[in-house]
């Protein structure tokens, strides 16, 4: 037995999305049936709906940015009551069995995670995102939005948060540390926010000094245009780590250039084209070129209660669902301060 309910879909790649209804299963015993009240706009969600990353499944119902409450829970849950403030993110399944499921990093899942749209689940049938006003996901791919968050400005941390969070950690941002972000923009932002908090010494890389003022507010020490090709030169050796979240492809021999001995430059923007790179950039000093994907269920978790602790949500711009499709235009033009939300009372 299914539930419909109302959502935006694209019907073919790169169509407008419009006005649908989706079926959503009924809960399990171990699901929560989410009431949606917030879904971010992700650029990732216009990758997909596009077709430029790889062949999708249309209709497609985006969305992995998701904030509401729970609406019901299935017999068996122990983790949510009716009520509770909660968020999904990346992905809505995993196999639980394999190495990386049982060490909290299901976003590594050995036999693949679900993502919550555009993906297969387990019983063979299609994901639907959050761009919709209810969904139903399993109680252990679901995560507590502390009180202190509201929904709005906690939505985004479901992707960018987490995308940003994940890397800074496992490279070890804090006190002592000169972290860069490559690009202001809805993971950037956050990037900078939270490398911030963790008392990193941080600096901005960007095309321009546009933003130059949002960033230091977000917390950058330091901002400089990359678009001047000096500045490769005047911050040689500088950063002991780079976060790169930009989706065009990048002169990475530049970026290396920047970093200490034993630095890292780590990829979390996925641009649809490849890239090159000469090695030597890369064995002179020991440097690292890695790439990070979101985090898994219990990191996630841990970003959303430092994020409370620290005051920290992302940059909104909230938007009726009609405005979808002249939002998605607004994100490939970086013409966003810093992440579109749907309000989902208005799907």
């Amino acid at each position: 037995m299914t539930q419909t309910v109302p959502a935006y879909a694209a019907p073919a790649p790169g169509a407008p999305l419009e006005r649908t209804t989706i079926e959503r299963r009924t809960p399990g015993p171990h699901d929560v049936l989410i009431d949606i009240a917030y879904a971010g706009i992700c650029h990732s969600d216009i990758h997909q709906a596009r077709d430029g990353w790889a062949e999708g499944i249309f209709p497609m119902v985006p969305g992995h940015e998701i904030a509401g409450t729970v609406a019901a829970v299935g017999e068996a849950v122990t983790r949510f009551s009716v009520g509770d403030r909660v968020g999904v993110g990346c992905m809505v399944d995993s196999c639980r069995t394999c190495e990386f499921c049982r060490a909290g990093q299901e976003q590594n899942c050995a036999n693949g995670s679900t993502g919550t749209y555009n993906a297969i689940g387990r019983d063979g049938e299609p994901t639907y995102g959050g761009y919709a006003t209810h969904v139903v996901v399993d109680e252990n791919f679901t995560v507590r939005i502390p009180d202190s968050l509201p929904l709005d400005v906690a939505a985004p941390l479901l992707c960018a948060g987490i995308t940003v969070y994940s890397p800074l950690r496992h490279w070890q941002a804090g006190p002592g540390k000169k972290v860069a972000i490559v690009g202001l923009g809805g993971l950037g932002h956050m990037g900078v926010k939270i490398a911030h908090a963790l008392g990193a010494e941080v600096t901005v890389l960007s095309q321009s000094l546009r933003k130059r003022e949002d960033g230091l507010k977000l917390g950058a020490d330091h901002y400089h245009a990359t678009a001047d090709g000096t500045v490769f030169d005047e911050l040689a050796g500088t950063f002991d780590l780079i976060v790169s979240t930009v989706s065009a492809p990048l002169k990475l021999g530049g970026y290396l250039k920047l970093l200490r001995p034993d630095g890292a430059l780590v990829n979390v923007g996925a641009p649809e084209e490849p890239v090159s790179l000469n090695l030597f950039s890369l064995i002179g000093g020991r440097k690292t070129l890695a790439g990070s994907n979101i985090g898994g269920i219990p990191e996630t978790q841990e970003m959303l209660d430092f994020c409370a602790e620290h005051g920290l949500g992302a940059e909104i711009e909230v938007i009726r669902a009609d405005q979808i499709n002249e939002a998605y235009e607004r994100v490939v033009n970086s013409d966003v301060r810093y992440r579109f939300v749907i309000d989902t009372a208005t799907i």
